[in-house]
């Protein structure tokens, strides 16, 4: 899969969760029918989420985006619907297309995490199976944590 692929199924995936948390709040809050919908509209959401963060970082670590352009990425899956545009602007500058920058034929790893994303994108089924376990912990401790305004209470 190349970076192209794999950022844009995330950045599409994104925008699709945003659609379904979106409804569910509208079923929610302005029908007051149920909330149903945010409790799996929000799941898939926020599931999704951590995985377009780790895509940013991933395919921005290996194709070598500026810092800044990383942080314009993840800002962008908080606003609704911006991880398109966002996806659409680095793809017309080019920062998506090739092969991965640390992949088997790539450029050497320098840092700690450059050394980390190299052996992800290296092994990707074993770097997708720790992945997966990694986000189920993260979204697990978010859930039993609750909504964010009623953590520390």
């Amino acid at each position: 899969m190349t970076p192209k692929r794999f950022f844009t199924f995330f950045a599409i995936a994104e925008t699709v969760t945003w659609t379904l948390l979106l409804i569910g709040m509208f079923l929610k809050y302005v029908t007051h029918t149920t909330e149903v919908g945010v409790r799996i509209g929000g799941g898939i959401h926020g599931f999704i989420f951590i995985c377009f963060v780790i895509a940013v970082i991933g395919v921005g670590t290996s194709q070598q985006w500026s810092k800044r352009r990383i942080a314009t990425g993840l800002a962008s899956a908080i606003i609704p619907y911006a991880t398109i545009p966002f996806e659409r602007s680095v793809e017309k500058t080019g920062s998506l297309e090739g092969d991965w920058g640390l992949g088997r034929n790539g450029r050497t790893p320098q840092t700690w995490f450059e050394k980390l994303t190299s052996w992800c994108i290296r092994s990707p089924w074993l770097a997708i199976g720790l992945g997966i376990i990694f986000v189920v912990l993260v979204f697990s401790g978010l859930l039993l944590a609750g909504p964010p305004g009623e953590w520390g209470k």
